[in-house]
């Protein structure tokens, strides 16, 4: 994977990591985001650390690359709370459920564009 496809890749996963996290925030499971740009800045954490992981690991696609995004997103999102002080995790619960979110939402999308390519 070349530089450009990974920072492309990284936007992606950041932005849809931000939505998810602040939908996650509005549910009101232990997880608290300010904004919009707090959950983006999460979002963007998850996504730079998690193409870092994945670059030492060859091929971790399906359920491998489903637990790589599930653990970093996890613990970023864990972490985020104490490193941002737009994040609030009040418990394992909201970090959990938008952890699960991410690394389903990056799942299929690799099985959708793995199908389409």
């Amino acid at each position: 994977m070349d530089f450009i496809t990974a920072l492309i890749g990284s936007a992606i996963g950041a932005v849809i990591a931000g939505v998810i996290i602040w939908i996650i925030s509005k549910l009101k499971l232990g997880l608290e985001v300010d904004n919009f740009g707090w959950a983006i800045i999460a979002g963007v954490l998850i996504g730079v650390i998690t193409n870092f992981v994945l670059s030492f690991m060859t091929d971790f696609g399906g359920w491998g690359g489903f637990l790589v995004h599930l653990i970093v997103s996890a613990g970023v999102i864990y972490g985020s709370g104490y490193l941002l002080k737009g994040l609030r995790v009040s418990g394992y619960l909201g970090a959990l459920i938008a952890a699960l979110a991410i690394a389903v939402v990056n799942w299929l999308a690799t099985w959708l564009l793995g199908s389409l390519v």
